[in-house]
């Protein structure tokens, strides 16, 4: 298992036990896990986010420490949040993690999710210039993601 997959699933599993809110001391569970600070920034920046139904608040200085709320929204206002964030490109790549992102916040089944990928997946693109499929891939991923509200 990863260092940064052992983080998530440790503060994952704090949350579960705190009914939604935890309190982490960073230079604490860096020690605690045998991995550097920044590794824990790193999770919180790419795995906690608002898109993924977190918000991250820290406080520096000696009494430290970084609050983690899980935020309970409906699928319908996740899905409208991420199609409103989408803008008018979007790669290969960053679609994959949105999707993988709504799957693991049960915004979308598997299903669903392997259907959009599909549907923009970098062999449907081929010959077209990087600019012009971006803004196909980003329409389309809005598209099929309204079709789920």
């Amino acid at each position: 298992m990863r260092i940064s997959d052992l983080v998530a699933s440790y503060i994952l599993n704090m949350l579960d036990e705190s009914g939604g809110n935890a309190e982490i001391k960073r230079n604490e569970l860096a020690d605690s896990l045998g991995c550097v600070p920044s590794q824990i920034n790193y999770v919180l920046t790419s795995r906690f986010t608002p898109e993924q139904g977190y918000i991250v608040e820290s406080r520096r200085g000696g009494g430290g420490f970084i609050r983690i709320t899980r935020i309970h929204t409906d699928k319908d206002s996740v899905l409208m949040h991420i199609v409103n964030s989408i803008g008018k490109e979007l790669d290969f790549n960053d679609a994959r993690l949105m999707l993988d992102n709504l799957r693991v916040a049960g915004a979308i089944d598997d299903e669903c999710a392997e259907l959009i990928s599909a549907a923009v997946s970098e062999r449907n693109f081929a010959g077209l210039p990087k600019k012009l499929s971006s803004a196909v891939r980003a329409a389309i991923v809005k598209n099929m993601l309204l079709t789920q509200i």
